[in-house]
């Protein structure tokens, strides 16, 4: 989550940047316009970048909640191959 939200940052801020270099008239400036463009833009990527974050978020609880019912189902399985082996051995007796 805090290495999500320092790429949001820090792309903000490169983004804002690079459109602000590019919001200049013939005589250097940018006008209100321009900056109003230029905050909806960012406004814009903000959005973009923390639904990408929270798809990324929602991903990783996934994989989590996943690799737990795999633990699960493997200890399940040994618990199984245990109670079957035992099984067999027993009968191997009688």
């Amino acid at each position: 989550m805090m290495q999500t939200r320092s790429l949001t940052g820090a792309a903000t801020v490169i983004v804002a940047s690079l459109l602000l270099a590019g919001c200049t008239t013939p005589q250097g400036a940018a006008t209100q316009s321009d900056i109003e463009a230029l905050r909806s833009e960012i406004a814009d990527l903000r959005t973009r970048l923390d639904s990408v974050a929270r798809t990324s978020e929602a991903a990783a609880q996934n994989a989590s909640e996943a690799a737990a019912r795999a633990e699960e189902a493997a200890r399940a399985a040994k618990t199984a191959s245990e109670k079957a082996d035992r099984i067999y051995t027993q009968s191997l007796r009688k």
